[in-house]
């Protein structure tokens, strides 16, 4: 943390004490405004902690104090969502099979942290083993309203209905658009059907298209203006990212937070094209690049 300094007026603002003048100036604009940029913590702290899991979203929001929790939706069985990327149980957990073959209670019987101590040893801590995948009832009860949240329905032609559960279960932490500021909650998705629905459900959430590489190839200017049609903005691969098609989408008035950037050159490299925000496994490692830049 930078060290604490008095009230300071910046262009207009009263900037409270404990940040700097041009940092506090950026926390001061919204979370959809196109000036400011966002940390994005993907899968929670997840170069440090086992994915998904409480204590990587611990890491990411309470020591690193990114801009968002970044979750990946699945559906089991008996239809509640939780935190987990891929469709199977196998790579994050000592299980194997199908999240859409097993119940909750199955779920909640894995270790979702011991692979992280043996695939990263050199970040392994006895505290993760046994940890569990958590629902996503669980990470609002636990956050609520005091966290940002980027929310992915993965895969969601193969639960069908996971679009309503979403919006069921934000509505009842009282994280729907109409009770939160524009931008607490993000709802990004590869399936345009998939965010179209949500954006039925609830008009005013805002949506962001993430795209494959080849996506990226050639992209033209009425594709990113039906984008824009139904999305605030756009997630490409940072690797098919290049100045060009940057400025292309920062001119049709799209936000542009690329996955996943994990090494600095990388950010600052996104930085100097004009993204407004990255994808990353390591929030800090962003903080630090954003405060060098800021320095500049």
């Amino acid at each position: 943390m930078l060290k604490q300094i008095g009230v300071t007026v910046v262009a207009g603002m009263i900037v409270a004490s404990g940040t700097t003048s041009i940092e506090a100036a950026g926390k001061a604009k919204g979370l959809l405004d196109p000036n400011r940029v966002v940390n994005i913590a993907h899968r929670g702290a997840s170069g440090y902690a086992p994915e998904h899991t409480m204590l990587a979203y611990d890491m990411s929001h309470k020591k690193f104090k990114a801009d968002y929790i970044e979750i990946d939706l699945q559906m089991t069985k008996d239809g509640q969502l939780i935190a987990m990327h891929d469709e199977t149980v196998d790579r994050t957990t000592n299980g194997t099979g199908a999240v859409k073959d097993k119940t909750l209670a199955q779920i909640k019987r894995l270790d979702a942290g011991s692979w992280f101590n043996e695939t990263y040893p050199a970040y392994a801590n006895a505290k993760y083993k046994g940890l569990k995948v958590p629902t996503l009832n669980e990470i609002f009860d636990r956050y609520g309203k005091q966290a940002n949240y980027y929310i992915e329905t993965k895969s969601p032609e193969v639960y069908p209905g996971m679009e309503k559960k979403l919006l069921d279960t934000l509505r009842r932490h009282g994280l729907s658009s109409n009770r939160i500021k524009p931008g607490q909650v993000m709802i990004q998705s590869f399936s345009r059907d998939s965010l179209l629905k949500v954006k039925q459900l609830d008009p005013k959430l805002p949506l962001v298209q993430l795209l494959e590489a080849p996506q990226m190839t050639d992209v033209t200017n009425q594709e990113l203006k039906t984008i824009k049609s139904y999305a605030v903005g756009v997630g490409p691969s940072f690797k098919s990212l290049t100045r060009q098609n940057t400025k292309q989408i920062r001119n049709a008035g799209l936000l542009l937070h690329p996955y996943t950037v994990n090494e600095k050159v990388d950010m600052q490299r996104m930085l100097d094209y004009g993204v407004t925000g990255v994808f990353t496994n390591f929030a800090d490692r962003f903080n630090e690049v954003l405060k060098h830049t800021k320095k500049k």
